[in-house]
């Protein structure tokens, strides 16, 4: 069974859901796999675990609130 997996920060619930739902949608139009058979992996990471450019998501966010 195929997997999708996509590593990302905090996302909602609702979010996520579409994600899946769409994920799942576009890869068996692409694919021609039937859906039941892909499944979506969606990991979430803390924004302090993630880095960009030298500096973590959290030090981003913060310095954009700014």
């Amino acid at each position: 069974m195929p997997v999708i997996t996509m590593e990302v920060g905090k996302l909602e619930k609702e979010q996520k859901k579409n994600l899946v739902k769409k994920f799942t949608k576009v890869a068996s139009e692409i694919t021609g796999i039937d859906k039941q058979y892909l499944i979506v992996v969606i990991r979430e990471w803390p924004d302090e675990n993630l880095g960009i450019n030298g500096l973590t998501v959290e030090e981003i966010k913060s310095k954009m609130e700014n």
